[in-house]
C-alpha cells in the first residue's frame, strides 16, 4: 500500500537533515574563526557524530520506499515540491552510496588535516601535511569511487557532481581548454597596454584593522547584507559558512594594505546575500538550498569582479577611504583604485589574483586534482608539480610551499572537484551581469551612489530566490537566454583590459 504521507514525512525527514548541517556549519565556522587550537581533537569529534547522525536520518531503511511512494503521488504535487523530490532523491543517492564509517573517517580526517594545515602553512611546512593530506586523498577516493557506481560517472565526475549536480569534465573541458589558448595571448596584451598608461600610485601606510573592519561593515550593508542574520569575522581563509538564518562571513587583514581585504569582504558578502536571498519558505528543504557552487561562485564574483571594481563603484569608494582612515591621500582617487583594482599582474597567491590571470590558477589545481585522484600524481610530488605549473602558466617561480601548494585550504578540508566552479562561477557571473544591466539600465550608475538594489532586485529574482528550483544551467537560460558560455565572459575582458581608454 502506498504511503499517503510520504511527500510530507521527507519533508519532516529532511527538515531534521538540516538541522544537523546548521550545527555543524556553526561548528566549522568557529573552528576556523575562533576555537581554540587545543579543541581540535574534540571538534573533530563533535563533527564527525553530527555528521553521522546526519547521514543515519538520510539514509534510513525507509528511506528508499517513502521516495518511491512520493513518485507515485508526484501529480499531487506542486512545482516546488515535485522538484523538492526530485532533490531529495539526489541527496538520498548521494548519501546512501557511503558507508557511515566512511563519512565519518572522512568528517575526522578532514578536521585533523584542516587543523594540521593551519601551522604547516604558517611555517611552510609541506612535510608537515604530507601523511594528513595522503589519508584525505585516499578518502576522497573511495568516496567518488562508490558514488560513482551509484550515479554511472567517473571517479572525479561524481566528486564535482558534490559541488555542482550534473557538472561532468565534459561540461568543462571545452570551456577550460578555450582558455588555456586565449588566456597567455590576453594576459599579454593587457599588460602591455597598461604599460602604456600611467602606474597606479602605491597604497602604503598603516591601516588599523578596526578601521578596515568597519569600512568592510559600510559597504556590505550598502551592498545589502542583513547583519541582524550574519557577521563579519577573521580566519585564515576568508569564506562563507553558518547556517540557515545566521550567515557567517570572513576575510583576513593586512594593516599595510587595506585593497586585497576590501575585496575579500566583497567577495565573501556576494556569496552571502545569495544564501540570505534564498527562498525562505523553503529554508529547511533541499530545493531551498543554493543550486551548487558555479552559481554561488558567481554571485561572489559578480559582486567583487564586476561590480566593486567598476569605475562607478569606485568613485563610491574614495571618499569613503578618507572617511575611514582619517586622511586625504591621491592614491585614493578613484582613476587610482581602478588602476590599482583591474592592475594585471602574475603572482602566486589565487585569492589576490587579478580577474585576467586567476583562471591560470584554477586551470593548474584542475590539472592536479585530477591527477592526484586518478593516481597519476602522488602527494609527495605535489609541491614541485604546483611549482613547474605555475612557472608554466603564470611564469612566476613559487619561493616556498606557503605560496604555492599550502596556501589554499581546499585539498585538506576534502573539497575535491570544487576549483572547477571558481572559473565556471567567473564565467557564469559576466553572463549574468550582462543580462541583468540590459534589463535593469540603471544598474552601474546606481553604484556611484552606493545603490545596489537595481543589481541585487534583479539577482534575487532571477537566481537567489530560485534556489534548487532549476538546474544549473536552467537558472542561466532563463535568467540569460542562453546556455553557460564564454562570449559574455570575453567581452567583459576585452573591454575592461584592453579596450577601455588608457588614463596617461
Amino acid at each position: 500500500m502506498i504511503n499517503s504521507r510520504a511527500y510530507e514525512s521527507l519533508e519532516e525527514r529532511f527538515a531534521r537533515v538540516r538541522v544537523l548541517e546548521d550545527v555543524a556549519g556553526i561548528l566549522g565556522w568557529d573552528a576556523q574563526a575562533i576555537m581554540p587550537v587545543g579543541a581540535a581533537s574534540e571538534r573533530a569529534k563533535q563533527l564527525a557524530v553530527l555528521r553521522g547522525l546526519a547521514h543515519e536520518v538520510l539514509t534510513s531503511s525507509d528511506v528508499p520506499d517513502l521516495l518511491d511512494d512520493a513518485d507515485a503521488q508526484r501529480a499531487r504535487l506542486d512545482p516546488w515540491q515535485s522538484a523538492n523530490l526530485r532533490e531529495m532523491r539526489c541527496a538520498f543517492v548521494h548519501a546512501a552510496a557511503l558507508p557511515q564509517d566512511l563519512v565519518v573517517a572522512t568528517s575526522k580526517a578532514t578536521s585533523h588535516a584542516e587543523m594540521v594545515w593551519r601551522e604547516a602553512r604558517r611555517t611552510s611546512d609541506f612535510a608537515l601535511l604530507l601523511p594528513h593530506l595522503e589519508t584525505v586523498l585516499d578518502l576522497q577516493r573511495e568516496t567518488g569511487q562508490v558514488k560513482s557506481e551509484a550515479l554511472g560517472t567517473s571517479t572525479y565526475d561524481a566528486l564535482l557532481d558534490q559541488y555542482d549536480p550534473g557538472l561532468r569534465q565534459g561540461c568543462i573541458d571545452p570551456l577550460f581548454d578555450a582558455l588555456r589558448q586565449e588566456l597567455p595571448v590576453l594576459i599579454a596584451e593587457a599588460t602591455e597596454r597598461q604599460h602604456l598608461a600611467s602606474a597606479p600610485i602605491p597604497i602604503n601606510g598603516h591601516f588599523p584593522v578596526e578601521a578596515q573592519r568597519k569600512l568592510g561593515e559600510t559597504l556590505m550593508r550598502a551592498v545589502g547584507f542583513d547583519f541582524t542574520h550574519g557577521r563579519l569575522d577573521i580566519s585564515l581563509h576568508p569564506f562563507c559558512g553558518g547556517a540557515t538564518g545566521d550567515v557567517r562571513i570572513t576575510t583576513r587583514y593586512d594593516e599595510g594594505d587595506f585593497t586585497q581585504s576590501l575585496m575579500g569582504v566583497m567577495h565573501e558578502t556576494g556569496h552571502a546575500l545569495y544564501e540570505q536571498g534564498r527562498p525562505a519558505a523553503w529554508a529547511s528543504q533541499p530545493v531551498g538550498q543554493a543550486r551548487g557552487m558555479t552559481l554561488h561562485e558567481s554571485q561572489s564574483l559578480l559582486i567583487e569582479m564586476q561590480a566593486c571594481r567598476s569605475p562607478e563603484f569606485l568613485a563610491y569608494l574614495s571618499p569613503l577611504l578618507t572617511d575611514a582612515f582619517g586622511r586625504e591621500d591621491p592614491a585614493w582617487s578613484p582613476e587610482n583604485l581602478h588602476r590599482v583594482y583591474t592592475r594585471v599582474q602574475p603572482g602566486f597567491i589565487r585569492v589576490d589574483a587579478d580577474e585576467v590571470t586567476y583562471p591560470a590558477h584554477i586551470l593548474l589545481r584542475y590539472d592536479l586534482e585530477k591527477a592526484m585522484i586518478a593516481g597519476d600524481l602522488a602527494v609527495a610530488d605535489l609541491p614541485a608539480a604546483f611549482n613547474s605549473g605555475m612557472k608554466a602558466l603564470l611564469g612566476v617561480t613559487v619561493p616556498n610551499d606557503a605560496q604555492g601548494c599550502l596556501q589554499d585550504i581546499h585539498w585538506p578540508s576534502g573539497a575535491w572537484g570544487y576549483f572547477p566552479t571558481y572559473t565556471l562561477g567567473a564565467i557564469a557571473a559576466a553572463q549574468l551581469f550582462a543580462a541583468a544591466c540590459s534589463a535593469e539600465r540603471n544598474i552601474r550608475t546606481s553604484f556611484a551612489s552606493g545603490d545596489f538594489s537595481p543589481l541585487v532586485g534583479w539577482l534575487r529574482a532571477n537566481v537567489h530566490a530560485k534556489g534548487s528550483l532549476l538546474g544549473t544551467d536552467d537558472v542561466l537560460t532563463a535568467a540569460t537566454g542562453k546556455s553557460l558560455g564564454l562570449e559574455a565572459y570575453r567581452d567583459h575582458l576585452r573591454q575592461r583590459y584592453l579596450w577601455r581608454d588608457l588614463v596617461t
